[in-house]
């Protein structure tokens, strides 16, 4: 039997029912995390947990329960689902009240949660179609109001892409579920952590990973047009990790290799992995 989290309980799926007045239904309203699980253990679980409360703090939106009381519900999902190798997908919204834009700070947080596995099989590499980045202005808040992007990933799918990569008004900003990286001279670029861009877990790592292995990494805008001048490219995201691109179509036009930089970087995220799966195992 598959268990979902509803508040701080574990129930069985078909019995979890959503108030038609919740929020997060009516709006959007409330704020969501994903959670990459190897051999039973969440990985970077502390900085998704940072980030989500992050996120609550800038709707305004109080914290159900602590990130540790939170974290402890997270893996007792996992384990109740018996889940070795996949992820968790919790969420928050600001709770349920009669429909009306104007909330009142009296509401209860509703946390729901499900895990599911994912295949072993990794994408060798992505195709990317380049289009206009139409979402709101605080991209660094992890938000369920994901329209742009389900837009955004719904027209790369139609030109047989695996992603879109957005631009706003020419400066590259990020995927529709990723971070994007161009790599020149062995030096790495991306945007930088404004609120254009949602801050990935997987980016911080990168880039962590990046400066330790000895590359320069520069967090800032670019415009569309030196794309075609890279070397090499790749996306981030919890699921997807390190992940080559190896063509773009769109608004600009460019291929690359799967090259020594982002090989050497995926193999250092694998190692990262590796220690997370020890730790875990002698659990």
């Amino acid at each position: 039997m598959d268990y979902c989290l509803y508040q701080d309980q574990l129930v069985p799926r078909e019995q979890l029912k959503i108030d038609p007045e919740d929020r997060g239904y009516h709006f959007g309203d409330g704020i969501y995390e994903v959670v990459h699980v190897y051999h039973g253990k969440a990985f970077a679980l502390s900085d998704h947990l940072t980030r989500f409360k992050e996120s609550a703090e800038k709707l305004d939106l109080p914290m159900l329960y602590s990130t540790d009381k939170l974290g402890e519900l997270v893996q007792q999902l996992i384990e109740k689902n018996k889940l070795e190798h996949g992820m968790v997908y919790f969420q928050m919204t600001r709770g349920i009240s009669p429909r009306n834009h104007l909330y009142t700070r009296n509401e209860t947080p509703v946390l729901t949660g499900f895990s599911k596995p994912l295949p072993d099989e990794k994408r060798e590499s992505v195709r990317l179609y380049l289009t206009d980045d139409i979402r709101w202005l605080r991209c660094d808040i992890k938000t369920i109001n994901l329209l742009g992007n389900v837009l955004a990933k719904r027209e790369a799918t139609d030109h047989q892409c695996d992603e879109a990569l957005l631009h706003r008004d020419g400066t590259v900003t990020e995927g529709s579920s990723s971070n994007v990286f161009l790599i020149k001279n062995e030096t790495l670029y991306t945007h930088p952590a404004t609120n254009l861009i949602l801050n990935g877990i997987t980016r911080q790592i990168t880039i962590r990973l990046a400066k330790a292995k000895g590359y320069t990494v520069v967090e800032e805008p670019f415009p569309k047009e030196v794309i075609k001048d890279a070397d090499e490219a790749f996306i981030t995201s919890t699921i997807h990790e390190i992940t080559p691109v190896t063509e773009v179509i769109g608004d600009e036009t460019a291929h690359f290799p799967v090259g020594p930089v982002t090989k050497r970087l995926q193999q250092a995220f694998a190692e990262e992995i590796a220690k997370h799966s020890q730790t875990a195992m002698k659990q």
